[in-house]
């Protein structure tokens, strides 16, 4: 073999090493991201002002998808959806009503009794909102793995007073981390 033929060959063998290491870590990135991206976590970005003026227009999210794998959704966690009347639209709305509840919506206020009907709560939502008025005259009387959920801006919401109950099912995981924009980051409670 002359001088310049092993060139060609040792050139081809140092490419195709080349080659051989960059899919290596594609495919191990790809094992490690693929997981992590489509059963724990997934980046979710908000749009429109249903949840003024604790998530705006633009906010980027970071969604735990394990957390309600192990444990049930609570009253007050701001859940991402796939909306029941178009699976393909994911909103972002808070669950107010658990299973078991009524919800009654009157005079602005928001009654939650369970079946008990002598234990009757009216909703407390200082922790997060601001002399805030909830219009409407619903009731609603949520069974198993069905929740009641209102954007927290009641004002400019389409929410289970507008399309009803959001079954457990849809829901794809729990607003866990602002990400962006950096001067409102944080995680979540």
């Amino acid at each position: 073999m002359t001088k310049e033929n092993k060139t060609k060959v040792s050139g081809f063998k140092y490419w195709l090493g080349f080659i051989w290491e960059i899919l290596k870590i594609v495919i191990i990135s790809l094992a490690i991201v693929v997981p992590i991206r489509y059963f724990l976590i997934q980046p979710f970005y908000v749009q429109g002002a249903s949840m003024e003026p604790n998530f705006l227009d633009g906010d980027y999210l970071i969604v735990d998808e394990i957390s309600y794998r192990f444990e049930n959704p609570q009253r007050g966690d701001v859940v991402i959806f796939k909306y029941p009347l178009d699976p393909s639209q994911f909103f972002i709305k808070r669950i107010i009503g658990l299973p078991g509840e009524t919800v009654k919506i009157e005079e602005g206020r928001i009654f939650i009794s369970g079946n008990d009907e002598t234990k009757k709560i009216i909703l407390n939502e200082s922790d997060y909102l601001r002399d805030v008025y909830t219009a409407g005259g619903t009731e609603v009387l949520l069974k198993d793995g069905e929740y009641f959920v209102l954007g927290d801006n009641r004002g400019s919401s389409s929410d289970s007073r507008k399309w009803g109950i959001l079954p457990k099912g849809l829901i794809i995981g729990r607003a866990w981390v602002r990400a962006w924009p950096f001067d409102r980051l944080r995680v979540l409670n």
